[in-house]
């Protein structure tokens, strides 16, 4: 079923310039491991070759952290969603060097994604670090946590999945805690306010060392899915 268009998106397509090495990976390497937008469900054990736990991160930037956890827990699958090219082409290049086999890319707005492509209960965890604040008040529609996009995710996470955020500006705290209040599908099972030293289960990102260099705390959640 294909849902109403969007009209407000939750990101820019930002058009930065590729390095040579990112266009040869994109080139070479995306064949490989990049899954087309579609709409149409995806087999996710036939795109990864085998059955496993899927971790899914939603924006990844450059990819450092993904591929980090990745390369670390190779008895999980990862996929990951993002729309800004040269960081997939820094992640493609990253993944190539490592050899990484179970990781998968899709290259498009994450909100189409679940509407479209991402089965009902087929996922074990979502990772959501550090999405775009809109700290401006008139943008505050474009923050990606909105209550419908908890039920999405809800949707799609297997019995006991868990949904992973960290953000540093204490606006978009507020708003996220604020958000969560009114989805009874999901509970809080860790809360951590910190200067960067406490990150759960997670590396470092770039967004968040950024976010310290400007003097902003970090908070992470961990929120179970409710099983009614």
């Amino acid at each position: 079923m294909i849902l109403n268009k969007r009209t407000i998106r939750s990101f820019v397509r930002r058009t930065g310039r590729l390095t040579p090495s990112q266009s040869k990976a994109l080139k070479e390497f995306w064949p490989k491991i990049g899954i087309e937008h579609e709409i149409r469900l995806l087999d996710l054990d036939a795109n990864f070759g085998r059955t496993a736990p899927i971790v899914l991160e939603i924006g990844f930037g450059n990819g450092d952290s993904m591929v980090k956890m990745a390369d670390e827990k190779p008895e999980k699958n990862y996929l990951g969603i993002e729309v800004y090219e040269p960081g997939i082409g820094h992640c493609l290049i990253m993944a190539r060097n490592l050899a990484l086999k179970n990781l998968r890319i899709i290259a498009h707005d994450a909100i189409e994604v679940l509407e479209h492509q991402i089965p009902l209960k087929s996922i074990n965890r979502v990772n959501l670090y550090f999405p775009d604040p809109w700290p401006k008040k008139r943008h505050h529609k474009r923050r990606i946590i909105q209550t419908r996009f908890l039920k999405m995710i809800a949707d799609r996470l297997k019995d006991n999945g868990t949904l992973n955020i960290a953000t540093d500006w204490e606006s978009y705290a507020e708003h996220i805690e604020e958000t969560f209040s009114y989805a009874d599908y999901f509970i809080c099972t860790e809360r951590r306010e910190h200067s960067g030293d406490q990150p759960f289960e997670r590396p470092r990102t770039k967004f968040e060392q950024r976010g310290l260099k400007r003097g902003h705390k970090i908070w992470d959640w961990c929120f179970k899915k409710a099983n009614h």
